[in-house]
């Protein structure tokens, strides 16, 4: 409240922020909706860290690909290069690789944006995987929040999606390669695959150059509107229904614990963005990625340059090497199961799990209540079990599309490791499922924990913030708990 002023005194000189926000909420009345906001409650815990990364790991994603979008040319129109990258003078390019290469070599900080750019592609991508196995394995995709697990799973969906899109698009012989492979599953659906094929590509392979332009217009405008879309979707609902919790003293399903919006997790949440950033900025700047000068450029009559696609795409090329090559032959019709399997069926079957899976359990466990409280995974041993053995299904998989070049090099025959992984695939997820599911029970009836009987001491964390050690048989019985110091309204143990 302002201070009342008496007849005749002068008001006190004007604070630029304050009058701003006076003069907003004057005429919006927003005064009520950033009261609450600023008192928002955040749970205090690592695993919730991931859900951020990949928020600010897409905002570097946004800022350095509008820079990249300014110097790059999505033609496929032929060009002699000239550039500074000697090895490569004289040859036939199009102007979207000569483009590239210009970013990389000519451009002010061009290599550094085009590498950090990647490597923020490719935490988002796993940040946001992580944060789904979070939130899969705590049990907080039950209701209410059922319907933000789907718009996650749809993240991921287009995340890897405008991720290929993204390192398709400088025609070198890499994404030239891939993109192949994705014509050749686009070509393998039954019915309607050959005529979805030629449309997108505007003809036969390699396609026209209206493909390059529907590839770059999808990737700088299209996809990343649809994932902004999603993203804020997400975090309204988000707040809306208030942040899930685990269990612990004076938590319950009707209240959230742990630190306010303002000022506390806000200055730590900018923190975080800033520590992401500069991690990212790091690799763009020391770790070499995706070096396309090295690759050239893409022609159909090679078939192999030592190069792996990014990481996200490794379970979709392991299903490709797994999956037998033959023919299957039904009247007049062919069928491929080989790039029908990798490209269609298999992530087919792995998304329609995510999307189907809350539905599944609440009807399965006849469970229809709201929950606001986690679970820990061994609270519920089958829905454990069962999703280590699918995670370990899919990584077997990946396995099988990333190790082959660490195998060969090792002496490990590369036909004897397609028939090894074929036999982990199926054996793997039996084994998984076994041991997570008894492990989850043992530790349900014993209630250890990782830090009880940790070299014979008991760590509890000191009102000051800093970890020590308890003899566990001194602190036996000794039950006391001293609250911390903390914002009003705020219980913490």
């Amino acid at each position: 409240m302002s201070p009342i002023r008496r007849k005749g005194e002068q008001r006190p000189e004007a604070e630029p922020v304050t009058d701003a926000v006076r003069f907003v909420d004057e005429r919006l009345g927003i005064s009520p909706l950033l009261r609450a906001a600023m008192r928002y409650i955040f749970p205090d815990h690592w695993s919730f860290l991931f859900g951020e990364i990949a928020l600010y790991s897409f905002m570097a994603l946004i800022a350095t690909g509008v820079y990249l979008a300014l110097f790059f040319d999505p033609s496929v129109g032929p060009v002699v290069y000239s550039g500074g990258y000697a090895p490569l003078q004289g040859a036939h390019i199009t102007a979207a690789y000569n483009s590239t290469l210009d970013i990389v070599f000519n451009v002010p900080a061009g290599l550094l944006i085009r590498q950090t750019h990647h490597w923020a592609a490719l935490v988002f991508v796993v940040a946001i995987v992580i944060h789904l196995m979070r939130v899969f394995f705590t049990g907080a995709f039950r209701k209410p929040r059922d319907v933000n697990w789907l718009i996650g799973v749809t993240l991921v969906t287009l995340a890897i999606v405008e991720g290929f899109a993204g390192y398709s698009l400088p025609d070198d012989l890499l994404s030239g390669m891939g993109l192949a492979i994705g014509y050749s599953v686009l070509m393998a659906i039954p019915v309607v695959g050959g005529q979805l094929a030629l449309l997108l590509w505007d003809g036969n392979f390699p396609g026209s150059g209206a493909f390059v332009d529907r590839l770059f217009i999808a990737h700088v405008f299209i996809l990343p509107a649809i994932l902004a879309t999603l993203i804020a979707v997400h975090l309204a609902i988000i707040m809306r229904q208030k942040h899930s919790q685990f269990p612990g003293p004076g938590r319950t399903e009707d209240n959230v614990v742990g630190t306010p919006l303002w000022p506390a997790y806000a200055l730590r949440a900018l923190g975080m963005m800033m520590a992401t950033f500069a991690v990212l900025f790091l690799l763009g700047g020391l770790v070499q990625i995706n070096p396309i000068w090295q690759y050239g450029p893409y022609e159909p009559y090679l078939g192999t340059n030592g190069a792996q696609p990014d990481w996200y795409m490794g379970w979709l090329i392991g299903a490709l090497r797994l999956m037998p090559g033959f023919d299957l032959t039904i009247g007049r019709a062919t069928i491929a199961p080989n790039p029908l399997f990798g490209g269609v069926i298999f992530p087919g079957v792995v998304f329609g799990v995510l999307y189907l899976w809350p539905a599944a359990e609440r009807r399965i466990t006849k469970d229809h209540a709201r929950h606001d409280l986690l679970q820990r995974p061994r609270d519920a041993p089958a829905r454990t079990a069962l999703g280590a053995a699918f995670f370990s299904w899919i990584f077997t998989i990946f396995m099988a599309g990333a190790a082959d070049r660490l195998l060969v090099d090792i002496g490990f025959p590369y036909a004897g490791q397609v028939w090894f992984f074929r036999v982990l695939a199926l054996f793997a997820p039996i084994v998984v499922f076994a041991f997570t599911l008894r492990l989850c029970r043992e530790l349900q009836a014993t209630e250890a924990t990782p830090l009880r009987e940790w070299e014979g001491a008991l760590v509890r964390r000191a009102p000051d913030g800093h970890f020590a050690e308890l003899d566990v048989a001194a602190a036996e019985g000794h039950e006391e708990r001293v609250p911390r110091h903390g914002p009003p309204g705020r219980e913490e143990w």
